[in-house]
């Protein structure tokens, strides 16, 4: 993927940047997948507002929920879909070019 020489700040996904979504997403991208627990433990939130930015990362269309039951206990598994690994790579080359070019 291309490096863009010129970067301006609108270029930079919100959805994505925000902290608990950013970490959210980091943490999901790294694992592969993951339940809610231990991506609530990892950002360090309450469950009500990491459920609101799981909320906004899947209404965009970046995450893939699965409900399952893990030994009679409902387990919410999230993973990235493509257009969310899509805009994760690109977030990180935009990080990246800012980096580089500072």
């Amino acid at each position: 993927m291309n490096t863009p020489s010129h970067l301006s700040a609108d270029d930079i996904d919100d959805l994505i940047h925000g902290r608990v979504r950013l970490a959210a997403m980091a943490y999901i991208s790294g694992a592969g997948e993951a339940d809610f627990t231990s991506i609530k433990k990892a950002v360090d939130t309450s469950d009500g507002n990491m459920s609101v930015h799981l909320r906004k990362l899947e209404e965009a269309g970046y995450l893939n929920v699965t409900k399952r039951f893990n030994a009679r206990k409902p387990q919410t598994i999230y993973t990235l879909t493509d257009t969310g690994r899509k805009a994760w790579v690109q977030y990180l080359e935009q990080m990246r070019a800012l980096i580089m070019n500072s």
